[in-house]
């Protein structure tokens, strides 16, 4: 190990989003218009959708456009519903021109992995795939082994909660790359998924939750009409949602060093909020973290390494 593990390291900023969800949301193309203007004004480095973007249709094709003409480097990540309508992985892979279904890549002295949440579980489940196989995670410890940069990973399915098959394994590979490095290399993961607004430290990684861009899904028993019946006619599932007025993202800075700054975005729910239909008396103990919110925004937050805390 150098005596400075950060010695080629410069600070590096993104725009990240989360969960946009255009085949569900009215506006969607609205909302990404928003956080790609925001990440252009900014000047940011890079920008980053942590998936269930859109399906991989020729209706979605000006939607995808809005993303594609954003004159940044940018990366997407495989979400769950980016399959929905019987979507192959490599179908929707080919449609946002990724490398592959997991990758990574470098800049600015910072080692970025994307990963695939979506490999389906041994034995097979019920529901939407949720784990990462052997062949993955054998990559993962690989392309980690290969580099001396700080780490920072994108999944669309956080690690942090004990829904995602494998996860375990995939936090003992990273507890030993950082052990075996002799300092606390991999720094972060950044998911989406669940629609919440958090950030927990395990063993000196941070694992940050980015809120939806566009709603919370509440479900069946909540069934609320936004935003009038000749919206809800065509798009009939945000009625299942609780949506936020204002598209959310974060602009986020790692300085050297394993500082993390999150610029985030706050909003208001559009009708009644999952506490007024009485969803979190419902659901609100069966939030799995504690601090994990139920909540139209994203925290602003400056995160350290724990040996700066």
């Amino acid at each position: 190990m150098a005596d400075d593990p950060y010695h080629s390291t410069h600070p590096l900023t993104f725009a990240v989003c989360a969960d946009i969800h255009q085949d569900i949301m009215h506006d969607g193309a609205l909302r990404l218009q928003a956080f790609v203007e925001a990440a252009a004004d900014a000047r940011v480095d890079m920008a980053v959708q942590l998936g269930d973007f859109c399906q991989p249709t020729e209706a979605n094709r000006p939607f995808l456009d809005i993303w594609q003409a954003l004159a940044l480097p940018r990366y997407n990540v495989l979400g769950n519903h980016d399959m929905d309508g019987g979507a192959r992985r490599q179908q929707t892979v080919a449609y946002m021109s990724m490398p592959d279904r997991y990758y990574s890549f470098a800049t600015k002295g910072w080692h970025f992995a994307v990963l695939d949440g979506n490999d389906p579980s041994d034995p097979p489940r019920s529901g939407y795939a949720c784990g990462m196989a052997a062949d993955q995670i054998d990559w993962l410890g690989a392309d980690l082994r290969a580099t001396d940069l700080p780490v920072v990973i994108f999944i669309h399915q956080a690690m942090d909660r004990g829904d995602l098959d494998s996860a375990a394994e995939v936090l003992t590979l990273l507890d030993e790359i950082n052990r075996d490095a002799g300092w606390q290399q991999v720094v972060a993961v950044f998911s989406g998924h669940h629609h919440l607004d958090y950030a927990t430290c395990l063993n000196g990684i941070w694992h940050i939750q980015v809120n939806s861009m566009s709603n919370y899904w509440m479900g069946g028993d909540f069934l609320q009409v936004r935003y009038g019946e000749r919206i809800d006619a065509t798009f009939p599932y945000i009625k299942y949602t609780a949506p936020y007025k204002d598209p959310l993202f974060a602009l986020v800075r790692l300085e050297p060093g394993a500082t993390i700054h999150i610029e985030g975005v706050d909003s208001e729910w559009v009708g009644p909020s999952p506490g007024d239909l009485g969803f979190l008396r419902a659901h609100g103990a069966s939030l799995p973290l504690a601090g994990a919110s139920v909540r139209p925004g994203i925290t602003t937050r400056l995160l350290q390494s724990p040996t700066d805390q």
